[in-house]
């Protein structure tokens, strides 16, 4: 029995049939193999070739038109090149199928190999490409992986608690308190050196100690943890000068080295960074509280200015009636006019405060949600308000202040300045790391 299919197919011989009369497949097959048996010696011959599985089964196509019989023939050739030409050379000697004519003619003789190559070579590029660019890194790659390396090496430890820090925490005169170790490492890829990691909630005394040392900002995460942080570094005596945060809903660790330089930038007075996040949170009611003062000073305006223009009402008709006698006209231009006093004349006077506690709570009440400082003189009249971010600088350069209610945290430095200008009275929302009140000063804070 011949086989029906062979190992290794290289070569495929497409050949053409005209046929003139109807017949059938096996009546091809067999034509072929009748009419070339012996031609070629025995071997060449199909019937052994098949045996062997040198020729694979032969496939025929045939479709009837007109009383003829037209159609393809493919035989599967794992002989080499020329034998396999010998072969497609034989089916076009056959030249009757049954009882009738026919004419063979060879198409081609194609190479599978051929086809595999150009599937092997599209395969190929394909996977060189992906190599290229995915796994064999650039120079310039290399260069980084290795300075990041080296950096992360870098990471020291500080003090008896072995707190992460980076090499620069010694001789930087201002240092950058984080959360955890992956934070000081992602500040030391990006060139920041002088960061130190609390290592969790608990505060060493070790780096208490250094705050008081060194000017310190605290890098805070954009989230509630953040601020769980901040907290515990208040109550852990943490000297805080500036509060750094992060974009709402993301961690140090995570941020680039251009957010990294942004945020660190835009970092606030400790007394303002205390309520980010409640600025976050309720801004939509602090706009709506900010639009309140104004809309009580049109109010207060509308019922002083509305006298003016009651003044202008009455000297109308006068002008028009001189308008109509040219000699009445001519003597009052020869008068001296008065001149219209300006709207701005009628000075409103200063807002005053009750001057106890709960006097100044409600005015704190007003200012909560603004991040602004208000202010007051010895008879407690309001004389300015200025942003808590500086508080500061106002208060170095005012005399004769009294009091100053502000929105946002009491700390130390803040305390001895006021005490040191003569403040009596001194309120914020709450007090900070304040270890020691300066005498003659009173502080009020709402908690």
């Amino acid at each position: 029995m011949a086989k029906t299919y062979i190992d290794t197919v290289k070569y495929l011989v497409y050949t053409d049939v005209d046929i003139d009369g109807l017949v059938e497949k096996p009546d091809v097959v067999g034509a072929i193999f009748g009419q070339t048996e012996g031609l070629l010696g025995d071997e060449l011959d199909l019937r052994d070739l098949q045996k062997n599985g040198r020729i694979g089964r032969i496939e025929v196509e045939l479709q009837g038109r007109d009383g003829r019989t037209v159609g393809m023939i493919k035989i599967p050739s794992s002989l080499d090149m020329v034998e396999t030409c010998i072969i497609a050379a034989a089916l076009e000697t056959v030249d009757r199928v049954g009882p009738c004519e026919a004419k063979m003619k060879v198409t081609k003789v194609e190479d599978t190999r051929s086809v595999k190559r150009k599937v092997l070579l599209g395969r190929a590029k394909e996977l060189l490409r992906n190599l290229v660019t995915t796994e064999i890194p650039e120079s310039r790659e290399i260069s980084e992986m290795v300075r990041d390396e080296v950096k992360v090496a870098e990471i020291t430890e500080y003090g008896p608690d072995r707190l992460p820090a980076g090499p620069g925490i010694h001789a930087s005169h201002e240092i950058l308190i984080v959360e955890g170790r992956a934070d000081v490492i992602n500040l030391l890829k990006n060139n920041v050196t002088n960061a130190i990691a609390i290592q969790g909630a608990k505060v060493p005394a070790s780096l208490a100690e250094l705050s008081k040392k060194k000017e310190v900002t605290v890098f805070l995460d954009g989230d509630r943890g953040g601020d769980i942080i901040l907290n515990e570094l208040i109550q852990g005596g943490i000297d805080i000068d500036y509060v750094a945060r992060a974009p709402i809903g993301m961690e140090v660790e995570e941020l680039t080295r251009k957010e990294l330089i942004k945020c660190i930038r835009n970092k606030v007075p400790f007394e303002q960074g205390g309520k980010a996040e409640q600025q976050q949170d309720r801004r939509p009611m602090r706009r709506m509280d900010e639009m309140r003062p104004p809309m009580q000073r049109r109010r207060e305006q509308q019922t002083v200015h509305p006298i003016v223009p009651q003044k202008y009402m009455a000297q109308r008709p006068v002008v028009q009636e001189a308008i109509t006698v040219p000699e009445e006209k001519r003597e009052e231009r020869r008068e001296a006019p008065v001149p219209a006093p300006p709207p701005p004349e009628v000075k409103k006077p200063a807002p005053r405060i009750n001057a106890t506690r709960e006097g100044f709570l409600v005015e704190l009440d007003e200012l909560e949600n603004t991040l602004n400082a208000r202010f007051y003189n010895p008879q407690y009249e309001r004389v300015a308000e200025v942003p808590v971010r500086d508080v500061i600088k106002k208060l170095g350069e005012s005399r004769d202040i009294s009091a100053i209610i502000f929105d946002g945290i009491i700390t130390q430095r803040l305390a001895d300045l006021a005490a040191k200008q003569g403040v009596k009275t001194l309120v914020g929302i709450k007090i900070g790391n304040v270890n020691k009140a300066p005498e003659g000063i009173e502080i009020v804070t709402k908690a």
